[in-house]
């Protein structure tokens, strides 16, 4: 059966490599306080930032809804209420192509309630299960929500879904602290240190990775018990994971999720070394291949999907080691 199946990943993973363009869609809600309406709106413009500087993606395709666009008139594009919200997604299920990645991003206060938990927005709150209706506008994209709030957890289950990638700052809806989740994630973009493997671009899994560990570390630093846990949920079971892993039931997706418009060559295109080129480019196809193999787990016999995923992981692992050698790198 493993020799029926490989042909037909195959040709999966070989239509779906190296397209799509990024559409990212920054949300800040409703601060409540100065505080919190300050920060809010340093890690939406932070983001709006590195979407364009750093991601290289056009300016078309990054919108930043706010508590007050008044203040930053170059970067807001409207006030964050629950109507324009609507609208943006709106803009982009119209402009978007079928192989195309959907980044959003929800910074902000929320409430857990199951299926009618709530991002806070001045005037009325968007709920988890309008958001659902948001994201279905988007059925062959790859969709990633990150959500920052407070309570965030109940979101995963009611927005999971295949081919997408979705982040909570919290595990339930009942870490109702403030959150600092949101600061670490949008400093991995905007910032060197989440590259793990070097290879010039951050993941959405290296990204939580990245934001997970400073969290830890912000609260040990002051000395705090840590009251928020993030989830990441990419296989669309509706349980997140707080540390995934490509092998584990979370992580396969989001470790091949970029957002950059520059893909694999961005190193190589500098250092005019053909062979890297290729490498850099055989590795982008093994982690669509991960992916695209997580999607099919349910339509697999459980031990036909172990052995492909585990020889396609030793492949990858062979694959870095490869770069890294090219690279000069340890």
């Amino acid at each position: 059966m493993v020799r029926c199946i490989v042909p037909l990943l195959a040709g999966i993973f070989a239509a779906q490599s190296f397209t799509g363009d990024s559409h990212v869609l920054i949300v800040s809600g409703i601060g409540g306080q100065a505080q919190y309406s300050e920060a809010f709106y340093r890690w939406g413009a932070s983001m709006f930032d590195a979407a364009k500087e750093r991601l290289g993606l056009p300016a078309a395709n990054v919108v930043y809804l706010s508590e007050r666009p008044e203040r930053d008139p170059e970067r807001i594009h409207a006030r964050s209420t629950k109507d324009n919200v609507e609208k943006a997604f709106d803009d982009l299920a119209r402009r978007v192509a079928p192989n195309d990645r959907i980044f959003i991003l929800l910074i902000g206060h929320g409430s857990g309630s199951g299926a009618e938990s709530r991002f806070n927005l001045p005037g009325p709150d968007i709920s988890a299960t309008e958001l659902a209706a948001q994201l279905d506008k988007f059925p062959t994209q790859t969709v990633v929500l990150v959500n920052t709030a407070s309570a965030s957890g109940d979101f995963v289950p009611v927005l999971s879904g295949p081919n997408r990638v979705l982040v909570t700052a919290t595990k339930t809806g009942f870490e109702r602290n403030e959150t600092v989740f949101g600061e670490f994630f949008v400093e991995a973009f905007a910032s060197d240190g989440a590259d793990t493997d070097k290879d010039n671009r951050v993941s959405i899994l290296e990204a939580f990775t990245y934001a997970r560990r400073e969290v830890t570390r912000r609260y040990e630093d002051s000395n705090r018990l840590l009251t928020e846990h993030a989830l990441l949920d990419d296989n669309g079971d509706g349980e997140g994971s707080t540390e995934p892993d490509a092998a584990a039931a979370d992580g396969a997706l989001a470790r091949t999720v970029f957002l950059d418009q520059r893909g694999v060559m961005t190193r190589d295109a500098t250092s005019g070394d053909s062979v890297l080129v290729a490498l850099y480019n055989e590795k982008r196809e093994l982690e669509t291949r991960i992916a695209e193999l997580t999607n099919l787990k349910s339509q697999m016999e459980q031990t036909v999907y172990e052995t492909e995923l585990e020889t396609v992981l030793v492949e990858l692992a062979l694959k870095n080691r490869e770069i890294r050698a090219r690279e000069g790198r340890n």
